[in-house]
């Protein structure tokens, strides 16, 4: 456990320290490194949307198919 902590306290002081190099060189301001970050997370959630939106008519077709041809057999078997 006590290696778990110190491993999560390394990754922590490395985040923290990293952002502090960040901040003192970047070439831009803290309002633009806030803004091009938002501006990005729209964009990925917008894309994940799409994605999603897609992704899903895409498995209801493949349902439509599967019910349709269970169907299909069911009848065969009435048939029979």
């Amino acid at each position: 456990m006590r290696r778990i902590a110190g491993w999560l306290a390394g990754i922590l002081l490395g985040m923290a320290f990293g952002a502090l190099i960040v901040m003192i060189v970047s070439p831009v301001s803290a309002a633009e490194i806030r803004r091009r970050l938002a501006q990005g997370y729209r964009e990925t959630l917008a894309e994940a949307r799409k994605a999603s939106i897609e992704r899903r008519a895409e498995l209801e077709a493949e349902l439509a198919r599967r019910q349709k041809r269970l169907a299909d057999r069911v009848d065969d078997v009435r048939r029979a």
